[in-house]
């Protein structure tokens, strides 16, 4: 992880500082880079297009909990619900049967002799933890299956999934609509008044998650067990480390947490300051990256080494990834301290406030590619970011059916994977092949960061060598061991298969399209990957006084300029 961080900071150094110096968005920067490669901003605005409509679903899902998180009864730690099968294990369920009579578990939804379940597998006897025979001892939960309660709520209540399949789709969840539109009109809410008004709401989305981090590391160091999940989350396995493809997960995992591939690390960095050390920026975010997931990954592992203890099982068979860490894994902790619903609010309202605050990025992004299309909308910015949220709310409103995590699993399997890489090998290329690294060092002087030659050297060697063959590298691992998206046992058809990599090459169908559309226009010489005229700094500087005459800077939407300090 620290490994791919430090290769992908380069990527994000260079986006920033590209970003800064031209004042530009994607679309119109790698335009004016590289004219035949215009169709590479594009690219970028279709990854992050597609990933707001899918991952809004991800907060509506957050926002669903955390408003049953405020009734009395925790309804996903039981196995009363209609919905429930007789394989539901409620953990709670189980402590109640105890209490009355030790030598019972919960089985088949009710209070059960371990003994008698024992006999009924054909052992001799047993206990709450063991079955017995004259040769054979076998672990009473191995003998039968056990669904959590939480995993049966979500899937079944929450997602409505049961019986449904990509052939029957089934109806729309109502609640989750609900909790989707409101979603969105936070976001708008939040995003209104445009770029001006995000700066002091991402002050809140930005920290506040980072209290109720210290509150719930606070609280899961002093479970029973935390000891035992924190060891498992620091302790390497020398023979995991050995697979190639964790270092390939890791590396997408960073790619992805970075944003390096998505237009909006572009479009809010060209909002930046000329003079902005941005290098700095850059080196900042990207350890500030890997402090908080070390950060994040006590607090998680503590809290799953409590639910180990209290299962009797070991850390690695309660750890799991994805959505099922966030409302299977946690909840079942969760209900098993004192003051659960506290947890559960704080934890689900930290992830909502994570998840709305990734969006307005997105947002922006999409509505400063059009402004830089349309100027004449820019009086009626709030209306373009009403057609956006809508837009995106609307595409998603399929996602929410109770067959909507298929769709939701397809768009995550191939939107933010493979595709993006070619994306973060094209922008690098750009960068260090087509403009010429050492004319992009010589643009950073004149934003008044100076480097020494090591780090010139260092810099140069990252963005026209190792930067593109780390993407490519991990490119390729990734289409050999390609598996086709599934959810559970379920196996997706064919055409839907097809459908997913079809929405993976969608985030590439730009730039073949343009790149023919410049061949057609002409000219076909050099210049179609040499920067245009029009490529320059974010300054105007006066002609006849230039070594002392202030500095103007102008904004990168608007025809507003700004004064800044004389160089």
């Amino acid at each position: 992880m620290p490994l791919a961080l430090a290769m992908f900071g380069v990527s994000l150094t260079l986006y920033i500082v590209m970003a800064v110096y031209s004042g530009l968005g994607p679309n119109e920067a790698f335009k004016r880079m590289a004219p035949a490669l215009e169709g590479l901003g594009y690219c970028t605005l279709v990854v992050i297009l597609l990933v707001m409509v899918y991952y809004m679903v991800i907060v509506a899902w957050t926002l669903f909990y955390t408003f049953l998180s405020f009734l009395p009864k925790l309804s996903w730690a039981y196995c009363d619900n209609d919905f429930n099968t007789n394989h539901c294990y409620s953990g709670l369920q189980e402590i109640q049967c105890q209490t009355d009579d030790p030598e019972t578990i919960f089985y088949n939804k009710s209070c059960i002799s371990a003994r008698h379940v024992c006999r009924s597998f054909d052992f001799e006897d047993g206990n709450i933890t063991h079955c017995f025979k004259a040769d054979k001892v076998e672990l009473l939960r191995n003998l039968y299956t056990r669904i959590l309660s939480s995993e049966e709520y979500f899937n079944d209540y929450v997602l409505g999934i049961r019986g449904a399949t990509w052939e029957h789709f089934g109806g729309v969840r109502w609640e989750l609509l609900g909790c989707l539109t409101l979603a969105w009109i936070i976001c708008f809410l939040c995003l209104m008044r445009g770029v001006q008004s995000i700066g002091k709401i991402v002050y809140f989305t930005a920290l506040f998650p980072y209290a109720m981090l210290i509150a719930l590391l606070i609280r899961g160091v002093t479970l029973e067990g935390a000891l035992d999940g924190s060891l498992w989350f620091i302790m390497p396995k020398w023979s995991t480390l050995q697979s190639t493809s964790v270092w390939a997960d890791a590396a997408s995992q960073v790619f992805y947490s970075l944003g390096i591939g998505c237009g909006s690390l572009i479009t809010l960095s060209s909002y930046s300051n000329f003079n902005n050390n941005c290098h700095r920026d850059a080196i900042f975010v990207t350890f500030t990256n890997l402090a908080t997931s070390i950060f994040a990954g006590f607090v998680i592992f503590s809290i799953m080494g409590f639910l180990a203890r209290q299962m009797g099982v070991s850390v690695e068979e309660v750890i799991q990834s994805g959505a099922a860490l966030a409302f299977i894994a946690y909840p079942e902790a969760v209900v098993r301290m004192p003051l659960p619903n506290v947890w559960a609010v704080l934890f689900f309202v930290m992830l909502f406030i994570l998840g709305i605050g990734s969006q307005f990025a997105g947002v922006q992004a999409i509505n400063t590619a059009i402004l830089d299309l349309r100027p004449d909308l820019r009086k009626r910015e709030s209306l373009v970011v009403l057609g956006i949220c809508v837009t995106c709310w609307f595409l998603a409103i399929p996602m929410v059916f109770d067959g909507g995590i298929y769709l939701f699993t397809l768009m995550d399997w191939n939107t933010a994977s493979w595709a993006i890489l070619l994306i973060g090998i094209a922008e690098v290329g750009v960068v260090g092949w087509c403009y010429g690294c050492n004319k992009f060092l010589r643009n950073i002087a004149e934003m008044q960061m100076r480097f020494n030659l090591l780090l010139r050297r260092y810099w140069w060697l990252s963005w026209v060598v190792l930067a593109p063959i780390t993407c490519l590298v991990v490119f390729v691992y990734q289409i050999y061991t390609y598996e086709m998206p599934r959810y559970g046992k379920y196996i997706f058809p064919n055409w839907a298969n097809a459908i997913g990599i079809l929405i993976g090459l969608s985030t590439l169908a730009p730039m073949p399209l343009f790149f023919i559309r410049r061949v057609w226009k002409g000219p076909r010489d050099r210049s179609m990957f040499r920067p245009k005229k029009t490529w320059g700094p974010a300054v105007e500087k006066s002609k006849d006084t230039v070594s002392t005459a202030s500095v103007k800077v102008s904004e990168p939407r608007g025809n507003e300029t700004q004064e800044n300090s004389p160089v």
